[in-house]
């Protein structure tokens, strides 16, 4: 009997704990249900059900999935909602028509439903008032009618103040009320730098105010846009380049400073801010963010060692130094007339140096294009030598027999003596270097190698 009792105080207590969303979606009856989760820049899967007849279904989550969700059917857009602490119930058509979504339980997931239908309206009409403002303010036509003027200053508070308001009302402790600013902060800077522009200066603040230590992002699923919208619209809005990268910088300190006793979390995020900056050619912000981290660890090496590998080749790989020079052991290809021990050896005026794979679709898709260009380059008295990161013999020979340049390997992957030289972290990657091995340039594809050589050589 004793058993009994207590494998029932187990069930009971199971129960209570069980943190679940169910509910009914009336028209996918029998289909595949899936509740994702985030984590910084990916999902994973949490649960996986399928509806009843009726549509009805349950899917359990736990403590360290507590967030933002995803639930989805099949490939229909899937709803966003909050997985907390407390059971959320909810009733729709589908995860994907919103527009009859009723939240039966669960308050947090209300007030982000409430929260999502009612602020779209107020951005748009928000947006309109801006552009009559903007008129009122600077045609002479209309420049005398304080009236209106007034009138439109006055809806635009009031909107700001309803949208203030609603989240202010929010339990201190929801993650919901942490969650909404940064997701409309967010979402406004596209219409900020096309239409509000009078928002620029406390947006562009807002985004260098973001703390990127916080915990909270982990589960947001805005981790990626937040760090992708932060530098678009420092790009898009703060004018002359000189003065993008001033504001670039001044984020990327502020953003540095955050991480106090947190290396992993800032090695984490400063690669995504670096990625983002090379991306979209933003390359005196992305150096001097491997500037700062290199000098921010130099005394404690407590950068992680890919990181570390990726951001030293703004020192050691930059424009005016020498490159390594790259040994030809037995496992290379040669050109028809061509053989050497190592790159220097070579008669040549310039080098193209490559560094791709076979398993690399954007590899395979470019050394076609190369093989191509390859007669303009030894006309003008250059060489292009390939370092293949493939690691077997026939993975090598497959991708690199038929090129007409040098091509070798070492089978070691990233671990190539040639890639970690030249400090590799990408494929495929493209070096061009004069006949002393000076870098001349890290170029972006093989249409930026043509266009160089035609305009440089």
């Amino acid at each position: 009997m004793r058993y009994v009792c207590l494998l029932v105080i187990s069930i009971l207590s199971l129960g209570a704990s069980a943190q679940a969303i169910q509910g009914q979606f009336s028209r996918l009856p029998g289909q595949t249900l899936r509740l994702k989760g985030f984590d910084d820049f990916g999902t994973y899967l949490i649960d996986s059900t399928t509806t009843d007849a009726e549509g009805r279904f349950h899917l359990a989550y736990g403590r360290t999935d507590h967030g933002m969700g995803l639930l989805q059917a099949g490939k229909n857009k899937p709803l966003m909602i909050f997985l907390a602490p407390q059971p959320t119930r909810l009733k729709a058509e589908a995860p994907h028509m919103r527009e009859n979504l009723q939240i039966l339980q669960g308050q947090e997931n209300q007030a982000l439903v409430r929260y999502s239908t009612e602020q779209p309206k107020r951005e748009e009409v928000l947006n309109a008032w801006a552009f009559l403002r903007k008129y009122y303010q600077t045609d002479s036509l209309l420049l005398k009618q304080s009236a209106p003027r007034k009138a439109i200053q006055s809806e635009i508070a009031r909107l700001r103040q309803a949208e203030q308001s609603f989240v202010d009302k929010l339990p201190p402790d929801s993650y919901v009320k942490w969650f909404l600013p940064r997701r409309k902060l967010l979402s406004s800077v596209s219409q900020v730098a096309q239409y509000r522009t009078d928002e620029i200066p406390a947006t562009r603040e807002a985004l260098q105010a973001l703390n990127y230590a916080d915990e909270r992002w982990k589960k947001s699923g805005l981790l990626k846009e937040a760090i992708e919208n932060h530098i678009w619209f420092i790009e898009n809005s703060s004018g002359p380049l000189d003065s993008v990268y001033k504001d670039l910088n001044h984020s990327i300190d502020r953003m540095l400073g955050q991480f106090e006793g947190k290396d992993a979390r800032r090695d984490l995020i400063a690669r995504r801010w670096f990625t983002v900056l090379e991306e979209r050619s933003l390359f005196t912000s992305s150096e001097y963010l491997a500037r700062q981290l290199l000098a921010d660890t130099l005394a404690c090496d407590c950068l992680q060692e890919d990181l570390a590998h990726r951001l030293h080749k703004y020192g050691e790989m930059a424009e005016g130094e020498t490159a390594p020079d790259i040994k030809f052991g037995e496992n290379t290809f040669f050109s028809s007339g061509v053989a050497a021990p190592r790159m220097s050896a070579l008669d040549a005026q310039f080098y193209v140096v490559v560094f791709a794979a076979g398993w690399c679709p954007h590899c395979t898709k470019a050394m076609p294009k190369l093989a191509r260009l390859y007669p303009e380059i030894k006309e003008k008295e250059g060489e292009v030598i390939l370092v293949s990161l493939d690691e077997s013999p026939e993975a090598f020979t497959e991708f690199a027999k038929t090129l007409p340049f040098v091509s070798t390997t070492d089978f070691k992957k990233w671990q190539s003596q040639a890639v970690l030289d030249y400090h590799v972290y990408a494929t495929p990657t493209y070096y061009l270097l004069d006949g002393d091995r000076k870098i001349l340039k890290e170029l972006k594809n093989v249409r930026h190698i043509k266009a160089w050589i035609e305009q440089r050589m």
